[in-house]
């Protein structure tokens, strides 16, 4: 396996290349939290559970890479804030080498 290449945009809109490993089975709000993109406390407030949706992300492209979204991951968006139709939860986009080129923009925190 090997390395990927994530665009993300932080909260103050600053775009950041980032490479991702794959064969760490991270998910992408633990790549945002180890590289320091959002302010501590605000990202994964649940420990990455799907609870609590503080690490919503818009998809900004490759989206039609992504798993579809589990039963758990839309219920909780149905009761986010700041939801759009590309919404989805980092803590369920596991990092793989098909996410190749993924562009997602963090939302807002509540």
């Amino acid at each position: 396996m090997s390395d990927i290449n994530i665009s993300i945009i932080d909260r103050a809109g600053v775009t950041h290349s980032i490479v991702a490993p794959t064969d760490m089975s991270m998910n992408l709000m633990e790549i945002i939290r180890s590289y320091e993109l959002a302010e501590e406390g605000t990202i994964g407030v649940c420990g990455g559970m799907a609870m609590c949706a503080s690490c919503q992300v818009y998809v900004l492209e490759g989206a039609e890479k992504l798993h579809s979204m589990e039963d758990e991951e839309d219920a909780m968006l149905a009761e986010a804030y700041h939801v759009k139709d590309n919404s989805r939860l980092g803590c369920q986009i596991h990092i793989t080498e098909e996410l190749e080129g993924l562009a997602v923009e963090i939302a807002p925190y509540p």
